[in-house]
């Protein structure tokens, strides 16, 4: 397969010199292209048919994770290396993938059998959350009371069902356990409870109240010196709480570069839209503003999160977030974007339409 580059080249290297280089590795060069960067570093994208490559970083990892697709960083200072960023099998996305829909299936079933719950943003964070417990998080039954375990904090408290049922399949209790959400004497309540629950690292209810729990975690292991990260994900009507952007000082301060927070991105939340209920501006210079390393990927790409959560940890020194674009209600036609379905009980025809456009049941 022809491999066609455009280079973005370091500042102080000589075009012709790097065109040998590229093409004396099997690259297609079809242009050039002058730019400084501090780091010196040229990303280049690849994709099934060829490679384009572009002439800025964040682009370059930008255009990469949205399509989940691998990139590779080349450095020109003395001579050319490559070094692949993303390399996620098709295997193991087929394997996440195949797990979210089953995760999507009897989500709607356990709804549907108990009448209360929250479909639209257990939905929307099924990527996100299948990702960090089956492929980028070390967490498991096994190491749950080991320090050096990473910590995963769902601070929009209400996806808690999606949670269960990541908890479940990981093995921290029986599937089984699902038919009983949201009862009385349950430990699957409509938040997760962390003295009930196993797995479960934050009470979280409360809009807000999970994100400086988590940070604490992060400084906590930080300040030890333990070899763990801990994962925040937070909903987009949620970051209307000041409780958030008081963390956010505090994670820049402390250069909490071992908290990675995740963002629901879906737009919407409990009566609205969030530009409707209230507008936030540009929601990643905000997150600049505040001192923190921002990424923004497809939330309902697993390659493109895992890729994501790559690149913040390679980010020193700074807080990342990685400000996932999703959709509310992600997988039912008639629930996606609809501030509606948010915590909306899923009657007899709603659960017969969303399992024939889920592939029925299994």
């Amino acid at each position: 397969m022809s491999r066609k580059v455009v280079v973005g080249m370091s500042g102080g290297v000589d075009s012709s010199v790097a065109a040998w280089l590229l093409k004396e590795q099997g690259y297609d060069v079809i242009g050039v292209t002058m730019q400084i960067w501090q780091d010196e570093d040229t990303l280049v994208q690849e994709a099934e048919g060829g490679c384009c490559g572009l002439s800025a970083v964040d682009d370059a990892r930008r255009v990469a994770m949205d399509l989940g697709i691998p990139y590779y960083v080349m450095n020109f200072k003395k001579e050319f290396k490559e070094k692949e960023i993303l390399k996620m099998t098709n295997e193991k996305k087929q394997e996440l993938d195949a797990l979210c829909l089953k995760f999507r299936r009897t989500l709607i079933e356990i709804l549907h059998e108990r009448q209360t719950g929250h479909p639209g943003g257990s939905l929307s964070v099924c990527e996100i959350l299948t990702n960090l417990y089956f492929n980028d998080a070390n967490i498991s039954p096994e190491n749950i009371n080991d320090r050096s375990r990473d910590k995963i904090v769902l601070c929009k408290g209400h996806a808690a069902p999606m949670l269960y049922l990541e908890l479940a399949e990981k093995g921290f209790f029986p599937m089984e356990e699902m038919h009983s959400l949201r009862q009385i004497n349950s430990r699957l309540q409509g938040h997760p409870c962390s003295k009930e629950t196993p797995g479960v690292e934050a009470s979280t209810g409360p809009l807000g109240a999970g994100y400086p729990f988590a940070l604490g975690m992060a400084l906590s292991d930080m300040h030890d010196g333990v070899d763990a990260y801990t994962y925040a994900i937070l909903g987009d009507g949620e970051i209307n709480e000041g409780v958030v952007w008081e963390t956010c000082m505090n994670a820049s301060k402390f250069k909490a570069d071992r908290l990675i927070s995740i963002l629901d991105w879906n737009g919407v939340q409990l009566d609205g839209t969030t530009e409707q209920i209230m507008p936030m501006g540009d929601i990643e210079l905000k997150w600049k503003a505040f001192g923190y390393n921002t990424i923004v990927c497809d939330g309902h790409n697993v390659a493109a999160l895992s890729a994501a959560i790559e690149t913040a940890k390679s980010v020193k020194g700074v807080p990342s977030i990685i400000l996932a674009k999703t959709v509310k209600g992600k997988g039912i036609s008639f629930m996606e974007g609809k501030n509606t379905w948010h915590g909306a009980p899923v009657k007899d025809a709603d659960y017969e339409a969303a399992m024939k456009e889920l592939g029925g049941v299994q």
